[in-house]
């Protein structure tokens, strides 16, 4: 996105002031931009930017570690907000950075830089209206222009109740499945306990399913979950609709392309329970019509806490802070990546353990 036509333009000194967490301004040559909306969402972590806050960052964006791909580049523009003026005293504005940086408690928060971050008039779809209905019309410009990120919500829908429908607060998923989980874990348990469930073999052959085998089989249903999540993710969520089909464009952006046009539209990062319901249905109905009972049960069980524990590790890679040198930092970089960049590898959201014999791994060093 090209910066405005009349930029503002401000002096070394003014933009070393913003060098806290409440208000962070970097250059990327003479262009200044208000990264402070970005900080908590950073893979890196929010201390990466402040520590290079009111300075040049040209260096950084083109590595090491990495070189920022391209639409890292154009999500960077939509916190452009004007240019730097030369004509300011050097000194003086490192003795600005310095004593800011050592006086931040008493700073106030300052409004989120919100410039620039849809050209309303250029764009191939009127975000003033609800995108559901003409995203089906971008035909073969679809799949470029879904995956060129934005930062700014998305409405789907006109209507209030359709619309609000699609938003999910992440405290939902627990509050609706983890009853069920704790239920359907005592019921199992204390089933198993009777001694009564066999699998067989064959007609002349069958094992009994202890009670202590349980933890076990709800572990076996987790893993069961990883995979099902990396089929539906990748076959599924990106599938490539074809470009003279206006409906499956539609169903493929209210699925999942939505959410690869705003990745930080916090509304949109969980399933929303109604939705969730039928593929935790008819995982329910397969595990125990192809199992007895209590051991399709247990399966099962285990698999909904795995998508569970999905739906959370989903929120935290776009919203959390996890710490250098962690699983989770390195999984929050990993799904960054996949959305930045490598959207057709990445698919493992909550492990990246089904990448590896299906060859669809990001490579490490790239962004």
């Amino acid at each position: 996105m090209s910066p405005l036509v009349s930029p503002r333009f401000f002096s070394e000194m003014e933009v070393a002031r913003h060098c806290t967490k409440y208000s962070c301004w970097v250059l990327l040559g003479t262009k200044v931009y208000d990264v402070t909306g970005f900080l908590r969402i950073h893979p890196g972590g929010e201390a990466l930017i402040l520590h290079r806050s009111g300075s040049d960052i040209s260096l950084e964006m083109e590595g090491p570690p990495h070189r920022h791909s391209e639409n890292a580049r154009r999500w960077m523009e939509q916190y452009y907000i004007g240019e730097l003026d030369r004509d300011s005293n050097a000194d003086e504005t490192q003795t600005v950075r310095e004593r800011r940086k050592e006086h931040t408690v008493d700073e106030e928060p300052s409004p989120l830089s919100k410039c620039s971050q849809v050209d309303l008039d250029t764009d191939l779809v009127d975000w003033r209206r609800p995108l559901a209905w003409q995203v089906g019309h971008l035909g073969e410009k679809y799949d470029t222009w879904v995956h060129q990120p934005v930062d700014r919500p998305i409405r789907l829908f006109g209507n209030e109740f359709l619309e609000a429908s699609t938003k999910t607060s992440w405290y939902m998923v627990p509050t609706v499945w983890m009853p069920l989980v704790f239920y359907l874990s005592w019921y199992c348990y204390t089933t198993l306990a009777l001694e009564t469930t066999r699998l067989f073999a064959s007609t002349d052959y069958s094992v009994l399913v202890h009670k202590y085998s349980f933890p076990l089989i709800f572990i076996m249903g987790m893993v069961m979950w990883t995979f099902i999540e990396y089929c539906i993710h990748r076959f599924v969520f990106h599938m490539r609709p074809p470009a003279h089909n206006y409906y499956l464009i539609t169903i493929h952006f209210l699925l999942h392309g939505q959410h690869h046009k705003s990745p930080y539209d916090g509304s949109r990062l969980v399933f929303p329970p109604g939705l969730a319901s039928v593929v935790v249905g008819s995982l329910y109905l397969l595990l125990t019509k192809s199992f007895p009972e209590t051991l399709g049960v247990s399966l099962f069980v285990g698999g909904l806490f795995g998508y569970v524990v999905y739906d959370m590790i989903h929120y935290y890679l776009h919203y959390g802070s996890p710490q250098r040198n962690t699983y989770l930092y390195s999984l929050k970089a990993y799904h960054v990546k996949h959305h930045f960049e490598h959207q057709r590898a990445g698919f493992g959201i909550s492990t990246t353990l089904w990448d590896h014999p299906f060859n669809t791994v990001i490579p490490e060093q790239t962004f």
